[in-house]
């Protein structure tokens, strides 16, 4: 198929992708009067002697605002929020078809983070978990980091956190099949952007101990010159032996390579440099660091990539409708560390051992089984971390 083509055609037939449906029917003046004036005064004075009786009486408790500023669409780069809304409202369609959560998608006209930050905590009493996406980095950071501290609601940046949840997933079954273990392996990821910094950090906040970041400033090392804000501090945590050279060099002798970074940046023989057997990850999209064919021919054991058309696909959409699903559900004030890695257990735990090989080792992206599982664990593990503001 011509997606292109057929995606063109459909976006002009459908002109948008959502409907906003009313749940009751205005027939006569009595349901006139109860869905909105006089009745509706109620829930209103209710809400404002309670803040949070929002939550049982409006849409709030099931409600996300998807954020975008147009700066990074896919793998299009800046194309401003107007050419940033197909992909919002794409977005908004899976949170609805995979978890029933409503998503709203604001485009942002603005590329400066206080503008973004400030719009955002001015809208988030109407929704009940902030989805950034899109927004390019360094930025990102900055901006999460604000709503985080600013917002009494969840906010998560998906191109982070959702990629970071099902890599943190895939590796749990890899090195199962690789009989590997998390703090002795020794990782390179190329790309030190949102989701490679995301990456890093949450498998490190797991065990994993050696690995080296490797980025547009090439390899980072503590002290490396010239080095932007944000690739200093993932620099000072990471390569503890040091390393340095080119992304040749550092693949020698490695257990893991993760490329959330640009097409055909490995080679067959940097795959055959690696320690035996070695797990790859090749996630740039559409054309990956190294296709999948040539890695299995230099001798990867477990290979695994951003893209449909190839087994083991890693995709966002198996981790962040569950994750607001549970969040939601659980009325949670943030989407923590906790939550993200038993989002990360429910999905790898979805491959069962009998099922587990290397062709095989995260559910596919359509797996109905992923988000209702996601969302069940989520949701407990933000009461038991103490985000939850309900008991059960």
């Amino acid at each position: 198929m011509d997606y292109a083509k057929v995606a063109m055609e459909k976006h002009y037939e459908w002109r948008g992708k959502l409907d906003i449906v009313p749940k009751m029917a205005i027939e006569t003046a009595d349901d006139l009067s109860v869905a909105y004036t006089p009745g509706v005064a109620a829930p209103c004075l209710a809400i404002q002697e309670d803040a949070s009786r929002s939550y049982d009486l409006t849409g709030k408790w099931n409600t996300v605002a998807v954020i975008t500023d147009g700066t990074a669409v896919l793998g299009l780069g800046d194309t401003g929020p107007e050419a940033g809304m197909p992909v919002m409202e794409g977005k908004c369609v899976l949170f609805k078809a995979f978890a029933g959560v409503d998503a709203i998608p604001l485009c942002i006209r603005s590329k400066d983070p206080d503008d973004i930050v400030r719009t955002v905590e001015l809208l988030a009493g109407s929704f009940g978990g902030i989805n950034l996406e899109d927004i390019s980095a360094p930025r990102c950071f900055e901006i999460e980091r604000r709503l985080k501290e600013s917002c009494d609601i969840p906010v998560f940046h998906d191109d982070q956190h959702g990629t970071a949840v099902v890599t943190l997933a895939a590796m749990i079954n890899a090195i199962k099949i690789s009989g590997r273990k998390l703090g002795g392996l020794s990782m390179v990821i190329s790309g030190a952007g949102a989701a490679g910094v995301a990456i890093a950090k949450l498998l490190m906040s797991m065990g994993l101990e050696d690995v080296v970041m490797y980025s547009k400033s090439g390899v980072l090392y503590r002290g490396k010159e010239g080095l932007g804000a944000e690739e200093a501090k993932i620099a000072a945590l990471t390569n503890p032996k040091m390393k340095k050279g080119a992304l040749a060099d550092v693949l020698k002798g490695a257990d893991v390579f993760i490329g959330v970074s640009a097409p055909g940046l490995v080679t067959g023989d940097m795959v055959r440099s690696m320690a035996k057997d070695p797990i790859i990850l090749a996630l740039a999209n559409p054309v990956p660091e190294i296709m999948p064919e040539e890695a299995a021919a230099a001798g990867a054991a477990v290979i695994g990539t951003g893209r449909s058309d190839f087994p083991n696909q890693i995709n966002n959409v198996l981790a962040f409708p569950g994750i607001f699903r549970g969040a939601l559900d659980a009325r949670a004030s943030d989407i923590n560390d906790a939550m993200k890695i038993a989002a990360a257990n429910a999905i790898a735990e979805l491959v069962t051992d009998s099922e587990l090989r290397p062709g095989y080792f995260i559910p596919a992206p359509l797996d109905k089984r992923v988000a209702q599982a996601v969302a069940k664990a989520v949701k407990e593990a933000a009461i038991s971390s103490g985000v939850a503001r309900i008991s059960a």
